[in-house]
């Protein structure tokens, strides 16, 4: 495919964002945006996974095309992300127990995210080449970041604000969420001017 690095670059990041757009990856982007350090943190965990699968499942997937063993992509990709996590993992518990109480489930819980399996099978349908596969995963997984950000800031904020009884919780961080959609969705122009 023959797209362009920043092209790949904006529609990732900005245009399909994989939470505000595609709705993947909602359960920790949830579940994890009451509080921006917790947030910050776990954006980074899954750009750091997102980065280092997509790299290893596009080498992987070179493999399996040139043994004609392409059903078994997605099983791989699973391995790989979940042995990627696993590392992630060890290292926090290693280098930040707080950090690592504090992420709780969400942090083995990347491996089931789908976000994370979405990044290797779009590059893969794609057709990218390891700079693009790159660059995408990178881009993905930043809008990730900062889509979790962006709402932690938000949710924090309105924590300090006089909020009615019946939209505090669940009801407003989904309807802040639905905000931040919307604001991201706007960019889809973008992606149609070229």
């Amino acid at each position: 495919m023959n797209e362009s690095l920043t092209h790949i670059f904006l529609d990732s990041f900005l245009i399909n964002n994989f939470v505000l757009c595609t709705f993947l990856g909602m359960c920790s982007f949830l579940g994890l945006s009451g509080k921006f350090s917790t947030a910050w943190r776990m954006g980074v965990s899954v750009m750091f996974v997102i980065t280092v699968s997509s790299v290893l499942s596009w080498f992987t997937n070179l493999l399996l095309v040139k043994y004609h063993a392409e059903y078994l992509r997605i099983i791989i990709f699973i391995v790989i992300i979940a042995a990627t996590v696993q590392l992630t993992e060890m290292f926090i518990k290693k280098n930040s127990p707080a950090l690592f109480r504090e992420l709780g489930v969400y942090l083995p819980l990347i491996t089931t995210n789908c976000a994370v399996l979405a990044v290797p099978l779009f590059q893969t349908s794609r057709g990218y080449t390891l700079v693009q596969s790159t660059v995408f995963s990178i881009a993905a997984s930043g809008g990730y970041c900062a889509a979790l950000v962006l709402l932690s800031l938000v949710r924090e904020r309105i924590e300090l604000s006089d909020v009615v009884t019946l939209a505090r919780g669940t009801a407003l961080t989904l309807i802040l969420a639905a905000i931040l959609s919307m604001a991201f969705m706007g960019f889809a122009g973008m992606g149609n001017a070229s």
